[in-house]
């Protein structure tokens, strides 16, 4: 079982997501509405992967994830964007983001996502 933290503007998103976790036997430790919020729940809480959105305020997925990075190189982060941010995601990857997914979410894509996420 991974500690995962979630990390998505929408109230909505981050309960469809974390539900999946759960269920899939994974324990959320942590929700950000913000990308903020995520870095400083993610050096609290040091969870072993990340669920990060791409368009949130106060500071984008793109932007935490660089700084994700820049705190932890080995920092495992799963973008989750909506059809047409596709340049968005491109640089994610460059980033050091390890996969994405495209919103809705399929819970299928969700568990080979992290099958070779987590090994």
């Amino acid at each position: 079982m991974a500690k995962v933290l979630v990390v998505d503007d929408a109230a909505f998103m981050r309960a469809i997501i974390g539900g999946m976790m759960r269920d899939l036997g994974h324990e959320v430790v942590g929700e950000a509405e913000n990308g903020l919020v995520a870095l400083q729940k993610y050096s609290l809480l040091k969870p072993d992967f990340v669920t990060l959105d791409i368009t949130m305020p106060e500071m984008d997925g793109v932007e935490a994830l660089r700084n994700i990075m820049k705190q932890d190189r080995n920092a495992k982060v799963l973008m989750c964007s909506a059809m047409g941010q596709q340049s968005l995601v491109i640089e994610a990857i460059k980033l050091g983001a390890k996969d994405f997914l495209v919103k809705p979410i399929q819970k299928e894509r969700v568990v080979s996502t992290l099958q070779r996420l987590l090994g």
